[in-house]
Formats: C-alpha cells, structure tokens, sequence
C-alpha cells in the first residue's frame, strides 16, 4: 500500500499526517510489531503515552521498519505524576530516551487534572519552554473541555497545537470542537471507531458503534466497513483520528480510507447519531490513584 494520508497543518505551521496508529492498552510485547506494520503499510503517525507503557516498544517499531527519524510523526503525552514545571521537563527526557530520539513532533498533557490544575499548568509552561527550545515541534492537551482551555489560557502564552478528545459517531463532542476551533486547535479524535464503548469492564448497556445499523448502510453503500466509514467520517471533518490495533488485518483496513468520500447527507447522518454520553472517563473527575501512578525512568 502507497497510499498517504492527508496533512493538516497545525497553528504554528508544522504539519502532521492526519492518520495515525494508536497504541492505547497494546501490550508492549506486541506493540512494536503493530508499529512496525503501520509504518511498512503507509503510515507515519505514531501516537503513544507515557502511562501506556510502551513507548520503548514504539521507538524500537520505529527503527525496525528502517524509515528516517524525519519521515515519522511522534506523538506522546506526559502523565499526570510527572506535571509541574521541572518534572514534565524531566518526563520529556524520558520519553525521549525510551522512543530514542532526540526530538518529538508533538508533546501534549494527557489529563487537564483539575483537582491541581497549578500543575498542569505549570507542565505547559514547561511545554513552551521545549517548545522554544527546539525539544518539541509542537504542543498541546487531551481531554480538555472547554472550561480547562479557557482557564489554561488565561495563563500560558501559546496556543496548543492539538486537543485530543474522546471522539466517535456515538459522542462527538460538539461544544469542545466549537472551543478548540474558537481558539485555532485541532480537535484529535482518540476512539475514533467508539472502542471504548465495549471495552470489558466498562458496563454492559454500552451500544457498540461498530454495530449502528445508520454506519452500517452507509458502509455497504461503499463496499467499505463500519471502523472505515468513521474514519472517513473523522478525516472529512478536518480531523485527526489514531485508531489502536496490533491486529496487521485492521491495521491495514484502518488505513485503508482514501480512497472513497462520504457525501453530504451521509455524513449529516452520522452526525446525528450523537447520544451525548460519555463513554471514557470524564475529565473532570479528580482519580488520584491513578494520577499519581509513577512513570518509570526506563
């Protein structure tokens, strides 16, 4: 596969593949084979997390599939134990070391942590500073709503780059992209095909989004699957998407959606699927036990 994906041009004019492979809970023994794949398929956007455990696994995918440094997007996330000024400096540096490289096309907080949000903000600051310093070509945030982002910036000086969000057909999120376009961010779809609506443990009475009988018609009509007609669906919104998988078969299906358009009415049909509920964790829900799990040196 040659295909390539669109570019969508940040607000400080790097620009980023708008596809990318997501490693979210892929077992770090099969996540630099699942990277690998990506990368020989036609992707080069990777995007990974400190509190994934498994950026190790990227950087060593990374090199095995024998591309240059500069021909791969680099996105990671700094984990809450490691906010505040000197300490996300120091999560930059582990990050590096375990991805092995130098520089990072996109660094961004993982969670706007509310119940100390001294400290996220703090963590940004020290964003702009790798930022300034040429550590990272660009910054940003996840699971930001719109009241973290106002507040964030009545004190930082830039603009993050990118607000990656829960996103799929089932839960859209329409006030935060009206912000993050309000303030010139591009909006980052994680579960972009509604995974986490049946990820075990998660309750039983979530609806699968790869089951919607509107996706379903939409993707016949195509020849195309359900997990490609939302990806469709994200990339003609101006969107970025990583779907996750180390399965080569869906990596390659996940990819595999340049060559079809969603017309008008079928994508105003998927926008109506919008239920309103969340499915991943709220972000304004304070989870200490996991916030202050510590991010390994090495």
């Amino acid at each position: 596969m040659t295909a390539t994906t669109p570019e969508l041009q940040l607000n400080n004019g790097v620009t980023m593949p708008a596809l990318g492979l997501g490693v979210f809970q892929s077992p770090p023994e099969e996540t630099a084979a699942a990277v690998e794949t990506a990368l020989r398929l036609g992707y080069r956007h990777i995007d990974t997390a400190a509190a994934y455990g498994n950026e190790r696994q990227v950087g060593e995918g990374i090199r095995r599939s024998g591309l240059d440094r500069g021909d791969v997007f680099i996105e990671t996330k700094v984990w809450v134990s490691d906010y505040g000024y000197d300490q996300t400096l120091h999560a930059f540096d582990k990050a590096a070391g375990k991805l092995g490289v130098e520089t990072l096309d996109l660094l961004i907080l993982h969670q706007p942590a509310p119940d100390r949000f001294d400290q996220t903000v703090a963590a940004y600051r020290a964003l702009e500073t790798l930022l300034a310093d040429g550590k990272v070509r660009a910054i940003g945030v996840s699971n930001f709503m719109r009241h973290h982002l106002d507040e964030l910036m009545k004190q930082a000086t830039t603009v993050p780059a990118v607000n990656q969000i829960e996103l799929h057909p089932y839960f859209a999120q329409q006030d935060v992209q009206r912000a993050d376009a309000e303030h010139g961010i591009l909006t980052q779809a994680w579960s972009p095909i509604g995974g986490i609506t049946f990820y075990p443990g998660w309750g039983e009475r979530r609806r699968n989004v790869l089951q919607d009988a509107t996706i379903a018609g939409i993707a016949a009509a195509h020849d195309k699957t359900a997990a490609q007609v939302m990806l469709r669906w994200q990339l003609q919104h101006g969107r970025s998407a990583i779907p996750k998988s180390t399965n080569p078969g869906r990596i390659a299906e996940n990819f595999d959606v340049l060559d079809f358009e969603l017309t008008g009415d079928q994508l105003a049909r998927i926008d109506a699927l919008d239920t309103g509920v969340r499915n991943g964790p709220d972000p304004d829900v304070p989870r200490p036990e996991m916030f202050d799990r510590v991010i390994p040196e090495d």
